[in-house]
């Protein structure tokens, strides 16, 4: 009769802790690049709502401004009032002081194109219709975007 060594056990087992070891390694890396991607999707999200407030913010600002001019200036704030498609306004601009203004440039804070990526005067729309029922449309687009982003806002506005 023929013994097999003792030890034989102990090396069928060399090695194991080195391979739970890596699987702990691999499961934990797994759970932070999870944590990573969803920490990227809220700070996506949190831009995007902050566009929209802006957006809110700056549609609200202009309807303010006509609703304290003089009634008989409403018309002049007509600004891109034909459609073409998706935010792609047609025309002609407004030569209304408070508009242009409004509308800004990119390197000036608190105007529609300074706050708003991607948003130019042509890509804005003010619509004022019977009864004195104004429509403002802002558009804007991130470059990682696929399409445009808009707010529309409405206020009838009495004289």
């Amino acid at each position: 009769m023929i013994r097999a060594p003792r030890h034989i056990g102990r090396c069928a087992q060399r090695g194991s802790v080195l391979l739970e070891a890596f699987i702990a390694i691999v499961l934990f890396s797994i759970g932070i690049l999870a944590l990573v991607g969803a920490q990227a999707a809220a700070l996506k999200h949190t831009a995007a709502s902050k566009h929209r407030v802006e957006a809110a913010y700056l549609a609200n600002q202009i309807i303010a401004q006509m609703w304290a001019d003089n009634p008989a200036n409403l018309a002049s704030y007509a600004h891109n009032t034909t459609t073409a498609g998706v935010c792609n306004f047609g025309g002609g601009a407004s030569a209304n002081a408070n508009v242009s203004a409004w509308i800004g440039s990119t390197s000036t804070y608190g105007t529609v194109a300074g706050n708003l990526p991607g948003a130019t005067g042509a890509r804005q729309q003010i619509t004022v219709g019977a009864n004195n029922v104004v429509t403002v449309t802002l558009c804007w687009q991130t470059p990682s975007d696929p399409a445009p982003h808009s707010y529309v806002g409405m206020a009838q506005i009495n004289g």
